[in-house]
Parts: structure tokens; C-alpha cells; sequence
């Protein structure tokens, strides 16, 4: 197994290559060399040091300034070979220097807010709608935090001496909103731009190339997209990876390494995955805006796999009337899912400001999967039951379907 170091297959450089191409190589760039197909899972939470001076030097070194240590791995809560393989690999996919990963989509974004609290930066500006812990999370200054909730054009008149952050998501959960992030990283002048890129992935859309410079994912959902993991990772620059190297060491958010192995088998996948979802969700998009049973379709201008829509009759009725769609919160998966998000992921936030944000009580959030689009339309057909009494076709799509990419 290779332990020599958690960033050695990191340091191999190769000519630009598609991002296909990247997402079944990256991160394994050094497997053939050392005879393997396969990459290595190293479960070790602790490795043996005769160098105990060496050891001391190189910990002194994290200390400062976060940065992996060079030669052998210390401690799991350090780094982790396999995970950093993970890591290697979504940089890749996102452009940036640098991408470290966490427990969970939630513990990534913490680990944010701590680094920027630490410089005494406790303020952040934020667009709703985020993810509805993520609004909790800043909501509830649970971190020392406090937010100023603004539109996308009041981002500038909102920022202060003491603002840190600057967060937005793009598509937004769960009515798929889409925000000019050009426009707002320029906004934000010096103030770091994080962009929730988690429904749209690089597949569809890469932050960094736009001006943000921290781009979260919960990589539970797409990255990971077999609904069998639990994880999340920002991609951002070798300086403020150090610091959150840093919070994750002090705070225990730590990577599982079998986590970091079904993740980097995940990156493989994703852009094939994606593109399949995308182009089936079109299609159901299609249909649904034409239907006399839905009121509103929302759907992104890039695409992508999730789908929103507003019913005129029980939202309940149809999440409790699928058969073959999985009636379950997350997303991302192989499989179809739909969920009530006033009832669950959003049910945390305010009822006001979830309403101001557009999360209505008859919005229901779908995650397209890989399954035939005829099996999965005829599942939505029976589950939104006959039309009311003399209902018209009112439906009408918050934005063009996009292409599928």
C-alpha cells in the first residue's frame, strides 16, 4: 500500500487534459508505476516513526502553516493517504490549487466560518436560498457567525470592515436559482466568494474559472453519487487549504478513508452520470411544464439533474403516492428521489424567510437519476393523480430547459 506520503501522487504533472479524461486519472496519475490498478485504501489511523526528532520538525511544520507533511504519514487525523488521493482528483476537476475534505457537506462549511472567525472576520453576506441547514447554520450564529441576507445586487452595499465571507449557492436548493457568480466575485472585491457548487459540479459549472475563490460541495450527493457516503470537501487555494488543514486537525471533521476511496471511484463517474441525469431530467422538465396538474416548473439555465416543481394539489399526496421514485431527502444518487423541502431539508429555516426565497409550500425538489425516462415519467404521471376540475395548462418553466451538457 502506498503510505510514503499523502501527497506524492499530487506532485505529477501532466498536460491539460479534458475533464473526462481528469475525472477517471486524477488522483491515480501514479498507480501503474507502482504496479497497481486499483487505488489503495490505507485504513491506518496511526503509523510507526523512528525519527522522533523528524516527526517533532514536521508537525511543528503543519503547525505553522498547514501545509501536508513531507515524508510518511503521522496521524489519521493529519492526513490520510487515500483521502488525499480524493483530494488530488477534485482539484483537478475545479481548477484550483488545493481541495481539502471533511466528514460532511455541514463540517466543510464550518470549518470555513472557523478559519474566518479566527481572523476576527465573523460577519458573512449571504443569497438565499442556500441549502437549509447551511441558512440554519449562519442563521442561528451557532459558530460565533453573524449574516446579512441581501440579493445578489446588494452584495457590495452589504459587506463591512469585519465581513469574511461572502456565500452563495448556484443552483440554489431547492428552487434552482441561478446567481451571476462574475458578477458577484467582482462585487466582493477583496472578500473570498464561496460558491455551493454542489448540484451543479464541474461537470456543469466551475467557480473558480468565475472568480470565487472557495467552492463547497456536499460530496455526499453528486461527487459521491451512489448514495452510500457521507462527505464534503472545499476546492480552494494551497493558503487557505493550510488553514482549514488546520481547523480539521484541531476540530476532528476527518475524511474516513473508505469514504475517500468511494469518492474518488465516484469522480470517475461523473461526468457520465451527470450528463445522462441532465438530459432525462430535460425531458421530464419538458413534459411537466406542459402538464395541467403542475403550476410552475423550475429548472437552471446550465441544466443538470434536479428538477423543482410546484403542484396545484397535495404536495404530500405525491410523495406518498410514488412507487418507483424514492421518496427521501438528499440527491445525487443513481437513483431517483423527491422530497418535500418545506417538510425537510428547508423546514429548519423560518417559514417567512423560506417563503421569501421562493420555497413554497407546494414546491416539490427532484433528484433525476440514471433510470429510463418512460419508467420515471409514468411513476410522476400516476403519482400527481387527475387533474382538478376544470384546471388549465398554467404551468409554466422558471427558465428555458437547457440543453443536456
Amino acid at each position: 500500500m502506498d503510505t510514503t506520503s499523502t501527497r506524492a501522487h499530487a506532485d505529477i504533472r501532466t498536460a491539460p487534459r479534458a475533464l473526462a479524461t481528469e475525472a477517471v486519472h486524477a488522483g491515480r496519475d501514479d498507480l501503474a508505476r507502482q504496479g497497481l490498478h486499483a487505488p489503495p485504501i490505507d485504513l491506518s489511523t496511526t503509523y510507526p516513526s523512528y525519527d522522533s526528532r523528524g516527526e517533532a520538525a514536521r508537525i511543528d511544520a503543519f503547525a505553522t502553516t498547514g501545509a501536508e507533511p513531507d515524508g510518511p504519514p503521522v496521524y489519521g487525523r493529519l492526513g490520510n493517504p487515500t483521502v488525499a488521493r480524493f483530494e488530488t482528483a477534485l482539484a483537478r476537476l475545479e481548477g484550483t490549487e488545493a481541495a481539502v475534505a471533511f466528514a460532511s457537506g455541514m463540517a466543510a462549511l464550518s470549518a470555513v466560518l472557523l478559519v474566518r472567525g479566527s481572523m476576527g472576520l465573523r460577519h458573512v453576506v449571504a443569497v438565499r436560498p442556500l441549502y437549509g441547514c447551511s441558512d440554519h447554520l449562519l442563521t442561528a450564529g451557532l459558530l460565533g457567525s453573524e449574516v446579512t441576507w441581501t440579493d445578489p445586487a446588494g452584495v457590495a452595499d452589504a459587506l463591512r470592515p469585519d465581513t469574511g465571507l461572502v456565500l452563495v449557492e448556484s443552483p440554489a436548493n431547492p428552487t434552482l436559482a441561478e446567481v451571476d457568480l462574475r458578477a458577484v466575485a467582482h462585487a466582493c472585491g477583496s472578500v473570498p466568494l464561496l460558491v455551493d457548487n454542489t448540484f451543479a459540479t464541474p461537470v456543469l459549472q466551475r467557480p473558480a474559472e468565475q472568480g470565487a475563490r472557495l467552492i463547497l460541495h456536499s460530496a455526499t450527493k453528486y461527487l459521491g453519487g451512489h448514495g452510500d457516503v457521507l462527505a464534503g470537501v472545499v476546492a480552494c487555494d494551497e493558503e487557505f487549504a493550510g488553514r482549514l488543514r488546520q481547523v480539521r486537525f484541531a476540530t476532528g471533521g476527518v475524511l474516513h478513508p473508505l469514504a475517500g476511496y468511494l469518492l474518488l471511484r465516484g469522480l470517475s463517474t461523473l461526468p457520465v452520470r451527470v450528463r445522462a441525469a441532465s438530459a432525462t431530467a430535460a425531458e421530464l422538465v419538458r413534459r411537466l411544464a406542459a402538464d395541467p396538474r403542475v403550476a410552475r416548473v423550475h429548472y437552471p439555465r446550465i441544466g443538470g439533474a434536479m428538477v423543482a416543481f410546484e403542484v396545484y394539489g397535495d404536495p404530500h399526496e405525491v410523495i406518498g403516492a410514488v412507487r418507483l421514485i424514492t421518496p427521501a431527502v438528499s440527491l445525487g444518487s443513481v437513483d431517483t428521489l423527491i422530497q418535500h423541502p418545506a417538510s425537510i431539508s428547508h423546514r429548519i429555516v423560518d417559514a417567512d424567510d423560506r417563503r421569501g426565497a421562493g420555497v413554497s409550500d407546494r414546491l416539490l425538489r427532484m433528484s433525476v437519476g440514471l433510470e429510463d425516462v418512460e419508467d420515471l415519467w409514468s411513476d410522476v404521471d400516476q403519482a400527481l393523480g387527475r387533474p382538478a376540475g376544470g384546471a388549465g395548462n398554467c404551468a409554466t418553466s422558471h427558465h428555458e430547459p437547457a440543453p443536456a451538457h
